[in-house]
């Protein structure tokens, strides 16, 4: 597919200026800004430009978005992002992407009356995941909403051909093509993922022709340095997505004429192919496709001329811009009542129902799993942009049957079933609370997140690192814990390893009630939730309660007082509050349940220990670097001179659960080790 001269549906003199300035930026980088140590992360985007900048020209709704990487600063200029912001960011200053938190080539662009940047990330591969959860987020809106507006709109996603053996490309490919979602990966193939040539990413290297039996992705190929080419693939593929509402993967071959980054020599180049790369810039031969058809020789030299000029005033701008006040580093990691700019149903309109913290308790009481799915139940139905969705959790209705019966009663459109892929139910569930979704994906054991750590932690940090441009507020459900057995892969806890990622908050319920009201401020909310549900409290006796009423919430960071007593505080969550309480009767034990980890009541912990002079902390996961070790540090700063025994810890040992009944009680806190710590803590 190859067009001799300029098509009219592309704006080419505006094209002729942004790869020009894209080429002036790079240059004052890699000249003035790297050698001065005035920034530290460059990233060439020579070879790659036009093709970028051709494809920004072509994202004109204004609900499309795009997510790309750190060589995708071409298709930003395109979308309207100041020049000034751009090397502001670069130079790590006050305003741009991120107020200098993160690098000047990770970049975010809200642009609220146009197209948008997705945050990206700084992990090879990440960005697809979300833009497929963008895409189904716009055929969701489409559908579902009946929202008119969404009907042409598409998402995007830029890679390299390193990107193309991730396991984030392999997921969202599985879910653009299964669900049918109007997403474009846009593959730029420069031969090389820093140094490693791309027949060792996709066999052959070439990624478009291992696709072409690919069901359901309209896959084309191509120059992305040859204008007319170039132009009419990206034409013709966008325009598929958008008419056809159906995926298509588009892989243009491009020269990276600079090392992977300012300090790649690239000396496992070969002469030959350095010169033979040189030979297809991009750049000449946009000004032979140019001159004369479209433009004469003095007006193309009079576009680069304003090109320069106007990076020279933009970095004369950004030269003038602070470093951002030193003190407001750690402001935005959680919501603090200002709205983010985009991303969650709450910067789309969402005013939450009036809730109370009072318990409007009624009827018999139910175990924790009903009392999930009853909450699930009523904000599906009076808040239609709540989605749930996970493995086996349509018809079967979850493996602990949290969802049983809701994609019966609310549809498959609601309460759907994914792909066996843990990143590609967060990374989806990103893009969708993005899309101003409420996105709640169920993982189905804690051991199972493991390979969506890196959405985990892209997702927690996302209003930090954008400085509160972007937040995608999801709320993940997670089963911890043992249950009538252990074993290695089912039954770790682990909370702690939420707690230390920044931006998410950890709610870890002992019983129905407390889930009840949890549950339901998470899904009201505006940030990122680790709603862990233990297993062994699912169905336990203890942890029943009557319904406490469809307007109870409970906030975040406020413990329970389960028992009061005045010789010793007892610090526990999950299913050590039912242990500790079978034990505390015989003893003046005042027993907290923090409820949530993250943030966790240190107050109430503070004056409890000081009223008692002892504190025993109980928990489930391992005890060396466990979260009871953030307490005890603090309890040992806050009561040094109010303790009459030194603060006590009481947890698993450093090994994983063990399977046989026995091994995993002798493992676990009991009641006998409670109560003799108990009684080694008070001398009674």
């Amino acid at each position: 597919m190859r067009a001799n001269r300029p098509d009219p549906h592309f704006d080419w003199r505006r094209v002729a200026y942004l790869v020009q300035v894209s080429r002036a930026l790079d240059e004052l980088e890699e000249k003035t800004l790297v050698p001065a140590r005035k920034m530290f992360y460059q990233f060439s985007a020579r070879g790659h430009d036009l093709a970028q900048v051709l494809l920004g020209t072509q994202l004109t709704d204004r609900h499309d978005a795009i997510c790309g990487y750190y060589r995708s600063r071409p298709v930003l200029l395109t979308l309207g992002v100041p020049l000034a912001d751009a090397l502001g960011s670069s130079l790590m200053r006050e305003g741009g992407y991120s107020d200098g938190r993160d690098i000047g080539a990770v970049f975010n662009y809200p642009n609220p009356n146009g197209p948008c940047a997705l945050p990206m990330n700084g992990g090879v591969g990440a960005q697809f995941t979300p833009t497929a959860g963008w895409a189904q987020a716009i055929e969701y809106r489409r559908t579902v909403l009946n929202e008119a507006e969404y009907g042409s709109s598409i998402g995007v996603a830029l890679g390299g051909d390193a990107s193309v053996a991730t396991n984030g490309f392999w997921s969202a490919l599985t879910m653009a093509t299964t669900l049918s979602l109007p997403m474009l990966f846009f593959i730029e193939d420069n031969g090389y993922g820093i140094s490693v040539p791309s027949h060792l990413q996709t066999p052959g290297g070439d990624i478009a022709a291992n696709l072409k039996s690919f069901r359901n992705l309209h896959v084309l190929s191509g120059d992305g340095t040859d204008p007319g080419e170039a132009g009419a693939l990206i034409g013709a593929t966008v325009g598929f997505v958008r008419e056809r509402r159906a995926p298509a993967l588009l892989r243009l071959t491009v020269p990276r004429l600079e090392g992977h980054s300012f300090q790649d020599t690239q000396t496992y180049k070969p002469d030959a192919l350095v010169k033979s790369e040189w030979a297809r810039d991009p750049l000449p031969k946009l000004r032979d496709f140019l001159v004369p058809a479209e433009c004469d020789e003095g007006e193309w030299n009079s576009i680069a001329e304003r090109a320069n000029r106007d990076v020279d005033a933009a970095y004369a701008e950004a030269e003038t811009r602070p470093v951002a006040d030193l003190q407001r580093t750690s402001r935005h990691l959680f919501f603090e009542g200002e709205l983010q700019q985009q991303g969650g149903q709450q910067r789309d309109g969402y005013a939450p129902p009036a809730s109370t913290e009072e318990s409007q308790a009624q009827g018999q009481r139910i175990n924790m799993v009903t009392a999930i799915r009853r909450t699930l139940e009523h904000e599906l139905s009076i808040n239609p942009r709540v989605a749930v969705f996970g493995e086996d959790i349509g018809p079967k209705g979850g493996v602990h049957a949290a969802t049983l019966g809701l994609q019966q009663k609310f549809g498959e459109a609601r309460v759907f079933d994914t792909s066996l892929s843990e990143e590609g139910i967060i990374g989806r569930a990103v893009g969708m609370a993005l899309a101003g979704l409420v996105p709640v994906p169920e993982i189905q054991f804690r051991k199972y997140a493991d390979p969506a750590t890196e959405q985990i932690n892209d997702c927690g940090t996302m209003r930090w690192r954008t400085n509160n441009r972007f937040a995608a507020p999801i709320v993940v459900r997670m089963p911890i814990g043992f249950f009538k057995c252990g074993d290695p892969w089912h039954s770790q806890t682990n909370e702690v390893q939420y707690v230390h990622a920044p931006g998410w908050k950890v709610a870890v319920p002992s019983n129905a009630e407390d889930a009840v009201g949890l549950l339901r401020a998470s899904l009201r909310g505006n940030d990122p939730v680790m709603f862990f549900e233990h297993r062994a409290m699912l169905d336990a006796t203890s942890a029943r309660r009557p319904y406490p009423g469809d307007d109870f919430v409970l906030p975040f960071g406020k413990a329970s007082v389960v028992r009061e007593g005045s010789d010793i505080t007892i610090v526990t969550w999950g299913a050590m509050v039912e242990r500790c309480e079978t034990v505390a009767e015989n003893h003046s034990a005042e027993i907290l349940d923090l409820r949530t980890l993250m943030p966790w009541d240190r107050e109430a912990v503070l004056a409890s220990v000081k009223r008692t002079r002892r504190c025993l902390i109980v928990h489930e996961d391992l005890i060396t670097a466990g979260f009871g070790a953030e307490i005890a540090a603090v309890v040992a700063e806050g009561c040094f001179f109010d303790l009459d025994a030194p603060v006590t810890r009481l947890a698993m040992p450093d090994i994983p659960s063990p399977h046989n009944p026995e091994l995993m009680e002798w493992a676990l806190p009991s009641s006998e080790t409670i109560a003799e710590k108990i009684r080694d803590l008070t001398g009674a």
